[in-house]
Formats: structure tokens, C-alpha cells, sequence
């Protein structure tokens, strides 16, 4: 019998966080995550705030700059955040926004009808989880400066200067007590401000990185909105029909806008957006788009004799392949719920949304019955193409290959049966397939071997894909289904590892996979289930001490502290050059290994890349690794 550890537990063991300590204890309930994801939304939340003045009409133009050490600077031509005296604190209003978490003008006090970010909280949190914070405010023909240190005011609020001009300017310096890296990726503040100024029309986005000799500097200002987001999306394919569609409307408080365009691609590329946040669950807004899309569509062909009376009605899937779309809605108070809160639940917004959508996609068949031909021709072949994959599926069941009961041949599976706890390695050639089953370890790590490369998945529909021998057995061990079928909670394995050459060839077929993974299994990206495997270039030995390196900078390293006599030096080409105790040891062993999981932060990024990657055309393809190509460092890690 166990003895049982007593605690007291009174009054005195109750702790009581001052201010913004809170923040610092618990960071990611506040912006998700210490890692990269939760350091960027840091530049966000102060973008955001300058936004909202602009969605106010009080700002037209922000800019954002990375300094050399790392800092980010937001400034823009609004108001100036009040400094008057706060009538409960006793404190200037820019302290309080600053210090005090739920302080904002985003309450019912009648500042903004519409905002984003964090309701209020976000200019505190951003300088809770920063070493220092400056604000500078331009109003009042003056020019006021305060300094914040991790959270805590450390000068009082003073007039530096006098100026016609009014706006704020809010720079910060992230903590790297609090984040586990503290680079900023260009890249990745590049997509969302790109995206934030096609949602905002008319608004001027300028990003400045000085971080590098010559500053680099970009410039967002686009005067159609989605319009020529659905542009931009689609500058890498070929549209069906020339004209965009584009709709917005208003009821109350609220106003929806589209903008659509239908390409000859087998995929739907729909995104959805409440208050600029990009509600990557869908919800209220996004059903309704769907099911005035649906409806309408069904109605023109049955009328038009498309579709004959005995034939069943296109399915949402059908007339929705091939479609590029931006919805966004703006509303005076967002309701947000799902796993990671994007998703809307406000439930007018579903008829507000259904209303427009219906009126204008009528109105755009009626009007242009050239094209409205062409667009459900293309969801009449999706149909049948459907059908199609619906048939291949029975016809392998039957074989006995999609049933789950009849694992393929090639698949060495594991013992253990919780999918928690199993993991299954995609592994390049037969060769590495046998050292990699041989030296595994059974009870929980199953190896798939994969011959050759995959098809291109991003040129293809369904029905083509499952005829694909090397996919099928994929689908079949995942246990998970594909299409309409799609079901997660039957996934067999919560870590699927792409496992293959560090070389162009391997780093092809990682892509290849990536690409029907993301267009065609997408929820097993969105639920990090993926992961790269990162296997050694090189294996040192040095008298009886061997030594495996992942990267040229890693081999420098060790030569240096090592030394270059009396050392013989192998580079790997291939898995199957490692015997399987080198394979476990250097790329399988949970304890030892290096693994990288795939995530989808940015979904229209992620959409944007793969098209310019697997798509048809070739210049934006050589135009991408042209302006990409100094960022690599080692072409085969």
C-alpha cells in the first residue's frame, strides 16, 4: 500500500499573478505557442491594431519593418492611440492598452464597429512577452514616448517632440527567455500582409527587412481587393471563364464580399475570412456560401437540360472542383468556436451569406450563358469522375485491397494496435525498405516501402490517382479512406514518416507525396500527423569512434574539434547504403532521431506553392527557385 504525500492547501498556497504575469507564466494560452507560429503573431496583433484603424477609415498607410537585431517595427497614419487620462486608473489611455490585458477600444466603447485580433488583449500581450516595447504617439500636434520592459511601464509618458502629423508607432523587441527562436521568417510575415491588404482594399502594406545588407522592400497596396486576390491565386492556372465573380452585401452591422473564379484544376481552393481572421473551420458564413453555390448551380443545369429528370443533382463537391474563392465578412461581433477557435458560429451570418450568393451566381449564369456551359460541363466530368472513383474503390474492396482486412504485401506492420502509439515509415526503394525492416523496432514502427515515384497529383483527378498501384497501398495501410470516404478516427498511424534519399531525387518524391497528402488527405496535415526523416549525409570514424552529420555546417563543426588527419569520411547517397543498425541508430530511434513535422500555418501560402511547384507552368516555376535559391544553404538537406 502506498503511501500518500500530504500537501497543505489553504489561503496562503492560492497564487494571485499581478498585471501581465499571466502572460509570461502561460504564453501559449495567449498566442498559441512559444515556437514559430506564436513569435510571428506577436507582429500581428500590433498590425492589427492599425487595421482596425483603417477599417475604421482612420489610416491609410502602415509599415512594418524587421531590424537588423531582430526587432519589429509597426507604424501607421491614423488617430494616434489616446493619451489622456484613464478615468478608472488614474493612468495615461497608451499605458493602459500597453499594461492592462482586456483594455482596448474593441468593447462596445464605440471605437471600431469591426475589429480583428485578440479582442483587446493584444498590445499587452505583445509587450508582456517582449524584453522591451517603445510606443511613440502622434496626436494633438505633439509627439508623446513611452518604454515598457518585459510587461512593466519603465518611463513615464513624455512629450519628445511636436508634430501636424498624427499616427502611432509601436516597436518591440521579442523575449528570448519566452520563444524558442526569435528569428523572423520574411516569408512568412511577407503571405499575411500580402493577404491582410487584399482583404482591406485601398489600404498601403509596406514591409521593410533590414536585416540584410541591402534592405529588401516590399510594398501591398491593392485597390480591387479579393478580386485580385482570386488574381494572384490563380496567376499560376488556367481560368474557365475570363470574368471574375464578385458580389458583397450588407444587413445591419454586417457585410459580406466574394470573389470567384473557376480554372481547369481538379481542386477547390475556398477560403473564408470573419473580421480579417482567416476561419480556416469554416462555419455559419462558409456553409452558406456552399449551399446557395450547390442549389443554384443544380437549378440552372436541371432548367437548361443539363442535367436530365432522372439523373441525380450535382453534389457540392462536383461544382465546387476547380474553384478559387475569397469570403470574407465583416460583423460587429464574432463568435469563434472549433478546435483552435476559426471557426465563425455567428448564425445570421449563414442567411446573409446564402442571399447574396444565390442572387449573384444567378444572375452571373443567366447573364453569360457561354460560360455558365463551360462551368458545369467541368462539374458534370467531376461528377462522372467521381462515380468513377466511386466504382475503382468497390472494385479493389472486392479484390480485397481498400477493406482494411487485407493489408498489402509490401507492408511490414507493427504489433502494436493503439495508432497513438505506431508509426509507419514511407521509405524510398526496396533496398532501404529491407534495412529499414530489419532494423525497426516491431512493436510499434511499420515500414511501407514505396517503388519509384508517384504521380503528380496536382494534374489529376480522383478516379486517375486510386488507379495508381503505389497510392492505393498507401490509402489501404492508413486504414483512413481518401475523397468523400475520409474518415480520421480509422487513421491507423498518428506519425507517418516520409522517409527518403537526401538527394534531388529523394527531396522529388518528398514532394510528390507531400503534394497528394495536402490536396487529397488534407486533414492528416491539418491534425501533424506527417513528419520528414531527416537521415545523416555523412558518417565520420576516427579511429574506433564513428560520427554521423546531417549538414555541411554540422560536418565542419566536428571536423574542426576533431581534426582532418587520420579520419575517413563517407557520404551517404542513399538510405540503402546505412545497414539497419545504422538506419535505427541514425533516422529511427525515437530517442536519438530527428524528425520534422509537416504543418499548414498558412493555407493559402501552402495552396500557392504547390501550384507553382507541381503545376503545368514552367516560368513561375523557375521564377520561384530563382528568387528561393540563395535561401539554400545545402540543395540535398
Amino acid at each position: 500500500m502506498t503511501d500518500k504525500i500530504k500537501h497543505a492547501y489553504g489561503a496562503e498556497q492560492i497564487q494571485v499573478l499581478e498585471g501581465l504575469d499571466p502572460v509570461r507564466k502561460r504564453p501559449g494560452m495567449y498566442i498559441g505557442s512559444t515556437g514559430a507560429k506564436g513569435l510571428h503573431h506577436l507582429v500581428y496583433e500590433i498590425v492589427d491594431n492599425s487595421i482596425d484603424e483603417a477599417l475604421a477609415g482612420h489610416c491609410k498607410n502602415i509599415e512594418v519593418v524587421i531590424g537588423k537585431e531582430n526587432t519589429i517595427c509597426v507604424k501607421d497614419d491614423g488617430r494616434g492611440m489616446p493619451v489622456d487620462i484613464h478615468p478608472k486608473t488614474g493612468k495615461p489611455a497608451v499605458e493602459v492598452i500597453h499594461t492592462v490585458l482586456h483594455a482596448g477600444g474593441k468593447f462596445g466603447g464605440g471605437s471600431y464597429k469591426v475589429s480583428g485580433g485578440l479582442h483587446g488583449v493584444g498590445a499587452s500581450v505583445v509587450n508582456a512577452l517582449s524584453e522591451w516595447m517603445e510606443v511613440e504617439v502622434k496626436r494633438d500636434g505633439k509627439i508623446y514616448h513611452q518604454r515598457y520592459e518585459r510587461g512593466y511601464t519603465v518611463t513615464e509618458l513624455e512629450i519628445i517632440g511636436e508634430s501636424k502629423e498624427t499616427g502611432s508607432r509601436t516597436i518591440f523587441l521579442p523575449d528570448k527567455n519566452i520563444f524558442e527562436e526569435t528569428s523572423f521568417k520574411l516569408e512568412t510575415i511577407e503571405h499575411k500582409l500580402r493577404e491582410m491588404a487584399f482583404l482591406n482594399k485601398g489600404i498601403k502594406i509596406v514591409l521593410i527587412d533590414e536585416r540584410e545588407d541591402e534592405p529588401q522592400k516590399y510594398i501591398f497596396h491593392y485597390e480591387g481587393g479579393i478580386i485580385e486576390f482570386v488574381k494572384h491565386l490563380n496567376k499560376n492556372k488556367d481560368p474557365i471563364h475570363s470574368t471574375i465573380i464578385y458580389f458583397e452585401a450588407g444587413k445591419d452591422s454586417s457585410k459580406v464580399e466574394v470573389a470567384m473564379q473557376y480554372t481547369d484544376t481538379y481542386t477547390e481552393n475556398v477560403f473564408s475570412f470573419a473580421n480579417n481572421i482567416n476561419t480556416q473551420e469554416g462555419g455559419t458564413h462558409l456553409i452558406g456560401f456552399k449551399s446557395a453555390l450547390t442549389r443554384v448551380i443544380n437549378e440552372y443545369a436541371r432548367k437548361n437540360g443539363y442535367i436530365k429528370e432522372k439523373e441525380e443533382n450535382l453534389t457540392g463537391e462536383d461544382v465546387r472542383e476547380g474553384l478559387t474563392a475569397i469570403l470574407s465578412v465583416k460583423l460587429l461581433e464574432p463568435q469563434f468556436e472549433g478546435q483552435t477557435k476559426t471557426k465563425l458560429g455567428n448564425s445570421e451570418m449563414r442567411g446573409i451569406v446564402e442571399s447574396a450568393t444565390a442572387e449573384a451566381i444567378q444572375a452571373f449564369l443567366d447573364e453569360t450563358p457561354a460560360e455558365a456551359r463551360l462551368l458545369i460541363e467541368k462539374s458534370i466530368k467531376a461528377a462522372r469522375a467521381r462515380e468513377a472513383a466511386r466504382k475503382a474503390r468497390e472494385l479493389t474492396r472486392r479484390k480485397g485491397i481498400l477493406d482494411g482486412m487485407a493489408l498489402p504485401g509490401k507492408l511490414a506492420d507493427c504489433s502494436e494496435r493503439d495508432p497513438k502509439l505506431s508509426e509507419i515509415f514511407l521509405v524510398e526503394g526496396d533496398s532501404a525498405g529491407g534495412s529499414a525492416k530489419q532494423g525497426r523496432d516491431r512493436k510499434n514502427q511499420a515500414i511501407l516501402p514505396l517503388r519509384g515515384k508517384i504521380m503528380n497529383v496536382e494534374k489529376a483527378r480522383l478516379d486517375k490517382i486510386l488507379n495508381y498501384n503505389e497510392i492505393r497501398t498507401m490509402i489501404t495501410a492508413f486504414g483512413c479512406g481518401i475523397g468523400d470516404e475520409f474518415d480520421l478516427g480509422k487513421l491507423r498511424y498518428h506519425k507517418i514518416v516520409i522517409m527518403t534519399d537526401a538527394d534531388v531525387d529523394g527531396a522529388h518524391i518528398r514532394t510528390l507525396l507531400l503534394t497528394f497528402f495536402y490536396r487529397y488527405m488534407k486533414p492528416l496535415v491539418e491534425a501533424n500527423h506527417i513528419y520528414i526523416a531527416q537521415p545523416p549525409l555523412y558518417k565520420i570514424k576516427k579511429g574506433k569512434t564513428e560520427y554521423y552529420v546531417y549538414n555541411d555546417r554540422e560536418l565542419e563543426i566536428l571536423l574542426t574539434e576533431i581534426g582532418r588527419t587520420g579520419m575517413t569520411l563517407q557520404r551517404y547517397k542513399g538510405l540503402g547504403e546505412m545497414n539497419p543498425e545504422q538506419l535505427w541508430d541514425t533516422t529511427m530511434d525515437p530517442f536519438k532521431r530527428t524528425i520534422i513535422q509537416v504543418t499548414v500555418d498558412d493555407a493559402v501560402a501552402a495552396d500557392e506553392i504547390f501550384t507553382t511547384l507541381m503545376g503545368d507552368k514552367v516560368r513561375p516555376r523557375r521564377e520561384f527557385i530563382e528568387k528561393n535559391a540563395k535561401y539554400v544553404s545545402n540543395l540535398d538537406v
